[in-house]
């Protein structure tokens, strides 16, 4: 309870949505089924839906980053129905899920798509029950909007991810920072000096490659998109094929959403002790499966979150987190203060759902222009910075065409 405190004070946009919340109760009798990251922050947006009326069942989304301590406060302190346990397996994650929707959901929280997935899939009966929902990650925006063009999307989802808030403030900035923050954490290596290949030059690969830059690292980005790799060459970054770079690079660090990105053949040409380490959703990035068939050795747990496999050559290669988000896993993930903004669209925008649902049909829909102002203008005002406002002649220059020069 002290370190879900600890975070609170570092999330006053998420504070005072919580006392808005309180008095308005957006969410009264609403069941919320959720599959997030169980962490300190997310205690803090549990305890803001509940404050809005809701009550809430949730679900890990990775089991490497579940905090126990966090999941019995949240049960014990605070009311949640919680299905989470570090470290869990894979058939346990999945009969976790399933329990959370046994509460029968009206509102869905989802990190990665693996809930919605399940609702589609196995759990069809509860689809039409569910008024809406909210994707948090990339990964799951990507498989949300395949659904969409298939024609199998039964209810309206959210992109939370893609709100201008979030991109800026959590996948830049705090992807950016709490990535470098698990690989040092996990081996302890100096980055000033190194070669740091970043695959994937979106919102979460900018914010690596800056901060790698910052702490001295030569940049090597790899990409499949030609602006975005424009973009990288344009900010002074080296940009190569993975099929290159993989020579070249000391530390790779993979954060494109997309799976095989790390293969085989890289493997097979990296330099002795390169480090690997993910930053996308799911551990699919780095071919974990090609790189345990090379190794004629593996030597687990040389550091914590460190597996160390020895290739036939007698090169090593250190997989960091199981290839597994290596922010949460090695570390605590994005700082209190990043998750203040994430979690602030996603409370707003399940108030809005709650209002708005029977004029939605099932699409994929940005979260609105005002609550994504809102959030900023609220952080902007916990910062205690002031900005300007329109005149009135400058609201009708900007509103009329028949001005000229």
């Amino acid at each position: 309870m002290k370190r879900i405190e600890w975070a609170d004070r570092s999330m006053p946009v998420l504070r005072q949505i919580r006392e808005r919340f309180t008095a308005e109760r957006p969410l009264a009798g609403l069941r919320i089924a959720a599959c997030m990251h169980v962490t300190t922050e997310t205690a803090n947006l549990i305890r803001t839906l509940q404050a809005g009326g809701a009550s809430v069942a949730l679900a890990a989304s990775n089991p490497l980053s579940t905090q126990d301590d966090t999941a019995a406060a949240l049960v014990a302190e605070y009311g949640a129905q919680v299905f989470a346990r570090a470290g869990i397996d894979r058939e346990g994650y999945y009969r976790h899920i399933h329990q959370a929707l046994d509460t029968r959901p009206d509102l869905v929280l989802d990190d990665g798509c693996d809930l919605v997935n399940i609702l589609h899939t196995e759990r069809t009966e509860l689809a039409d029950g569910v008024r809406g929902g909210c994707e948090e990650t990339t990964t799951g925006v990507i498989r949300l909007h395949q659904m969409a063009r298939e024609g199998v999307l039964r209810f309206p989802m959210v992109a939370v991810n893609d709100t201008a808030t979030k991109h800026m403030f959590d996948n830049r900035y705090g992807t950016g920072q709490s990535t470098l923050d698990g690989i040092v954490r996990a081996t302890n290596t100096l980055l000033a000096g190194k070669t740091i290949v970043v695959a994937g030059f979106g919102y979460c690969g900018r914010g690596l490659a800056e901060r790698a830059r910052g702490l001295g690292a030569r940049v090597v980005v790899t990409e499949i998109d030609a602006v975005k790799a424009l973009d990288a060459v344009l900010q002074g970054f080296a940009v190569a094929p993975m099929a290159e770079a993989a020579a070249a690079g000391d530390v790779f660090i993979t954060a494109t959403g997309n799976r095989d990105v790390i293969a085989a053949e890289h493997f097979a040409v990296m330099k002795d002790g390169a480090i690997l380490a993910n930053s996308g959703h799911f551990d699919v990035e780095v071919d974990v499966r090609a790189l345990a068939e090379l190794a004629v050795e593996v030597h687990r747990g040389v550091r914590p979150q460190a597996d160390e496999y020895v290739l036939a050559d007698g090169r090593r290669l250190v997989l960091l987190a199981e290839g597994r988000l290596v922010n949460l896993a090695a570390a605590e993930g994005h700082p209190a203060a990043v998750m203040d903004m994430s979690f602030a669209d996603q409370a707003l925008t399940c108030a809005w759902l709650a209002g708005e649902h029977e004029r939605l049909s099932p699409a994929v829909y940005e979260v609105p222009a005002d609550i994504d102002m809102e959030v900023a203008r609220l952080k902007l005002d916990s910062m205690s910075v002031r900005i300007d406002t329109l005149t009135p002649d400058q609201r009708d220059y900007l509103s009329s065409w028949q001005h000229g020069s």
